[in-house]
């Protein structure tokens, strides 16, 4: 940092390794209060990311920090994805999470977590968060960016724009090219899908 705050100019057509800085600011620039109440977890996945970046606090530009809460109804679940451009370190605030990454040597390091505890997952690594337990649950994730990124792995792979091509998917998941290959992805979606809810 070269200077006190950099503000983010969220408008600024300037896009550099970061945003370009606003000439005046105030202190709603550095203020969020989003994190204070739990999100609606009625979603197909049973669980909300509330994110809090320089999105949504542009005084978090160029200060390499940022935050998340995670809730999540019983059986709800935060699913394999990763964070670029930061290491996360997770705390439970309430219920319980069984929480994991995998290695690149494919090792998965999972534990259960309760309120209080802490775990961290390396950056660039899938990781995941799932509340198993009978009771809704949240926690809070902590970044050293402010603006980590996210990529989910399923959806990376099956939602693309354009599509990745069915043979690329059909040989990464081993399934058979000589049938319709449009619908044996759809069934590998939804058995990849269902494999990780």
């Amino acid at each position: 940092m070269l200077q006190d705050v950099c503000v983010a100019d969220l408008n600024n057509a300037v896009k550099m390794n970061g945003f370009a800085c606003m000439a005046t600011f105030s202190a709603s620039d550095f203020f969020f209060a989003g994190l204070s109440k739990p999100a609606a977890t009625n979603n197909v996945l049973r669980s909300t990311v509330t994110p809090a970046n320089v999105m949504q606090i542009p005084g978090l530009n160029t200060l390499g920090v940022s935050m998340a809460r995670i809730d999540f109804a019983p059986g709800g679940l935060n699913p394999p994805h990763t964070h670029p451009r930061a290491t996360e370190i997770l705390f439970v605030l309430y219920g319980q999470l069984d929480v994991g990454f995998i290695t690149t040597a494919n090792v998965l390091v999972t534990m259960t977590l309760y309120p209080g505890q802490i775990f961290t997952f390396p950056k660039g690594l899938v990781h995941f968060q799932q509340n198993n337990g009978n009771v809704p649950a949240a926690a809070i994730a902590s970044f050293n960016s402010q603006n980590p990124g996210v990529q989910v792995i399923a959806t990376s792979l099956f939602a693309a724009t354009p599509p990745v091509p069915d043979n690329v998917l059909a040989t990464a998941f081993q399934i058979d090219t000589y049938e319709d290959r449009s619908n044996q992805v759809k069934a590998c979606t939804i058995e990849v899908l269902e494999g990780v809810l």
